[in-house]
């Protein structure tokens, strides 16, 4: 193992940065448990002279738990106690420099 390798495994297991969830491949099954980092930037838009400023969801997961990310591919995080929120990949996903991480952007389907 690597040091940025190092690097990620310590983030994604880090409970301020990440958490748990579900990772369902097509929205289907029972799901796989994964640990999740979720961002929410805002993301910039131009058209013609104006800017616009959107909300953006992003889910990174770790390769080494899910091989083939792909568009359609639902992540559900948290419980019945505290509540979820089901997650849709709504992108197609894209690997980090070194190919340890998946960034895909995604929608809220349900609370």
């Amino acid at each position: 193992m690597n040091a940025f390798a190092a690097a990620t495994d310590i983030l994604f297991t880090d409970p301020h940065q990440s958490h748990d969830a579900l990772y369902r491949a097509g929205g289907a099954g029972d799901g796989a448990p994964v640990r999740v980092i979720i961002r929410a930037p805002d993301r910039i838009a131009s058209f013609g002279d104006g800017r616009f400023v959107a909300d953006a969801v992003l889910i990174d997961i770790r390769i080494s738990e899910v091989a083939q990310l792909a568009r359609d591919d639902t992540i559900e995080i948290g419980d019945e106690d505290a509540g979820s929120v089901l997650y849709q990949i709504r992108s197609d996903p894209v690997r980090d420099a070194a190919h340890l991480v998946w960034a895909a952007e995604a929608r809220v389907l349900a609370v």
